[in-house]
């Protein structure tokens, strides 16, 4: 297997080549530094590059294996982490300039779990500063470059952006990211990748920069709903530095996503979800009920009144923008000239939400979660458009006008249901537009059933070949 190859292969299968002694954890990082020494001038992934502490990683791992000692899946595996997860002695920047000294005196919960599972960083990743945006610019230090469109800057989606980035062009094995409003699902549908956000309280926040504390969630970008499993498996469960994991049900690991879907109920919403939405998107994403159907699932359409009240719930005060405020409204008043203007517009807003607005927000949405848990009760997953259109053209919307705000909105509008809804969801490759642009189909599932909704992904994936395409990066070279 030649080394392009080898840095395409999929997680899973590096995994059973590493302990079959057919590749060495220090032989698979060197393909990734090459790649990122080939490629990421051009587009963009990494923040900060850990060539050294990667290579030395990489050589402890190889010298466990050797010993006869395996961690599991993760041993010897590359990745990059979202630069707004904690690893000690490095900065933890969130994408902002006024955060680079910030330097870390510990690992994140997630970031130490990863480790300890024998993986290997490859560095931080370019994001929306603050985590606030779903196209993926960024200001300060630039908005990577999409990988699938040599000629023209797409957006990469946000605000996971560098991570999304990075494992489409096979710069990393897998990364890490987090998801508010979408940031992890919006750039693996742009970028052609499967991304999961877990229910809120599965994956421990402790050591992550914060973005809206009562609803981030942090989980996995990969190359297929097998290894984003694998992921999710060793970051997932209750941590003791956050409350809000020890207060969910306990966590049982994804013992196998191969299960059958048969008699499985998918629900397409007839609300919400499909307004302004493009041609060809909206046509790969309905072809996908023919793929269920013949794996043996039931699909038929339903109306959910609760969708309805998301679209009041987003129309009230943002929450988020509270949360911010709360978390860096020091910040924003002492430096705020140093804040990227379209997050500091977005982050200004919460000054003006009185308290007695927050408070009757967040039983509408306290509310609104505990009836839609109740309407879901037999419908095991929802089936939609990760977002309403594929990767737009930067420059058409970067003007901080009236059209940048217009694709933010829309670029989050189906992703962040399942957040303020209280569910987990998963995004996956399902087809392409006439450009080549990927396509991705969103499952959306009750709380704390993330393990269902990854065998009903993988039961699509393993029945298509859309996440085994590659884009051609012969021209980033």
């Amino acid at each position: 297997m030649n080394h392009e190859d080898l840095a395409f292969t999929p997680l899973h299968e590096q995994a059973r080549l590493i302990t079959r002694g057919d590749v060495s954890p220090v032989e698979l990082t060197e393909i990734y530094l090459d790649r990122i020494s080939d490629y990421d001038e051009a587009l963009g992934a990494y923040l900060a590059v850990t060539a050294d502490r990667a290579l030395a990683m990489a050589q402890a791992a190889e010298t466990t294996l050797v010993a006869g000692s395996r961690r599991g899946p993760l041993h010897g595996i590359p990745l990059v982490l979202k630069d707004l997860f904690d690893v000690g002695g490095m900065a933890t920047t969130g994408g902002s300039v006024v955060l680079a000294d910030n330097i870390a005196e510990r690992d994140a919960t997630v970031a130490r779990r990863l480790f300890e599972a024998g993986a290997v960083l490859l560095g931080k990743a370019h994001m929306v500063e603050f985590a606030f945006g779903g196209t993926g610019i960024n200001h300060h230090y630039g908005t990577p470059w999409n990988p699938w469109d040599p000629d023209v800057h797409r957006l990469p989606g946000g605000s996971s952006s560098g991570s999304a980035v990075a494992v489409a062009s096979a710069m990393a094995s897998v990364a890490l990211g987090s998801d508010t409003g979408g940031s992890v699902r919006i750039p693996a549908s742009f970028c052609g990748l499967v991304g999961l956000k877990p229910t809120f309280g599965r994956v421990s926040s402790a050591g992550v920069l914060p973005l809206d504390p009562t609803l981030d969630s942090v989980g996995p970008i990969a190359r297929c709903v097998t290894d984003v499993a694998l992921v999710y498996d060793i970051i997932a469960g209750g941590d003791p530095f956050d409350g809000d994991t020890l207060s969910a049900p306990p966590f049982v690991p994804v013992e196998d996503v191969e299960g059958e879907i048969n008699g499985t109920r998918l629900c397409i919403p007839r609300q919400y979800f499909w307004d302004d939405m493009e041609t060809d998107v909206e046509a790969a994403v309905r072809a996908t009920t023919r793929v269920f159907a013949d794996l043996g699932a039931v699909v038929d359409e339903v109306s959910l009144e609760e969708l309805d009240r998301l679209s009041e719930m987003r129309s009230r005060k943002n929450l988020t923008a509270v949360e911010t405020c709360l978390s860096y409204g020091s910040l924003l008043e002492e430096r705020g000239q140093e804040f990227d203007p379209i997050v500091r517009e977005r982050m200004v807003d919460g000054f003006d939400v009185s308290a007695v607005e927050y408070l009757e927000a967040r039983r509408f949405r306290d509310s609104l979660q505990r009836d839609t848990a109740a309407a879901m009760t037999d419908i095991d997953a929802l089936l939609v458009p990760t977002t309403p259109f594929a990767a737009p053209v930067l420059e058409d919307c970067d003007d901080q006008g009236p059209e940048y705000w217009r694709v933010n909105g829309m670029c989050l509008r189906n992703t962040a249901a399942a957040n303020l809804l209280g569910l987990c969801s998963i995004s996956l490759p399902c087809g392409v537009t006439d450009e080549g642009l990927p396509i991705g189909l969103m499952l959306i599932g009750r709380p704390y059933e993330e393990a269902r909704l990854l065998r009903l992904a993988r039961a699509y994936e393993a029945a298509t070949d859309w996440h085994a395409r590659r884009p051609d990066l012969s021209a980033f070279a």
